[in-house]
């Protein structure tokens, strides 16, 4: 009899360690959430096709902007946002070194969900990620453009936020040497606020939940 509770004793204790080794934890688990504790969306647009696609977890969002080359993101944006690999990973990406042969595999190895809807050309790059919560919180989107910024003191690219992006950027991060302007009115207009050009994790009162456009310079 000793034996055999000691035996019990001795499996329940090895099945709580390695349940306990082997459940994931609440954060990796969890799927991104916003303040309302709703499910986020991560959207991306190629803002020279107008091709996008939402996904409802930011790796996946960023493997389509990158057409498949950056596949270790970080599973949330806020940790991502501090993630030096990360940010290395994208700074390469990003470079406008890249050679056109380069680029040309790069197409050719897209993931699917590039491939179906554009997002990535085997030219473009990610110029900036906005979300709808400060300290990148809640939901994102994705702008990808055709080619890094240039800084020559002028607006190169612009982007008009769809309808369900209107009046809801709170935190932004700047990718391919650009630097993020925003506006208070489609096309450029009104009096815009920036320049942003780092991982900003509140863009000030200002412009939160203002913003209805984006220049990239």
């Amino acid at each position: 009899m000793v034996r055999t509770a000691r035996t019990t004793a001795f499996v329940a204790a090895t099945l709580l360690v390695t349940g306990a080794l082997a459940a994931p934890s609440a954060d990796a688990a969890a799927p991104d959430e916003t303040a309302s504790g709703t499910a986020a969306r991560h959207c991306v647009v190629n803002s020279a096709t107008g091709a996008d696609s939402c996904f409802a977890a930011f790796p996946d969002a960023i493997e389509a902007a990158t057409g498949g080359q950056v596949t270790d993101t970080p599973a949330s944006a806020k940790a991502a946002a501090g993630d030096q690999s990360f940010r290395t990973e994208m700074k390469r990406f990003n470079a406008p070194t890249r050679s056109k042969q380069s680029k040309q595999s790069e197409s050719e190895s897209e993931s699917e969900s590039a491939k179906s809807s554009t997002l990535a050309a085997a030219d473009s790059v990610v110029q900036g990620t906005f979300f709808d919560e400060v300290q990148f919180g809640g939901s994102s989107l994705t702008i990808t453009g055709t080619a890094p910024c240039v800084k020559d003191g002028w607006i190169e690219y612009q982007y008009d936020f769809p309808d369900d992006w209107k009046n809801r950027v709170s935190s932004v991060q700047p990718w391919a040497d650009c630097w993020i302007w925003l506006y208070p009115e489609p096309n450029l207009t009104g009096d815009r606020d920036g320049p942003f050009d780092e991982n900003t994790a509140d863009v000030g009162s200002f412009m939160n939940d203002r913003a209805q456009s984006v220049g990239f310079s």
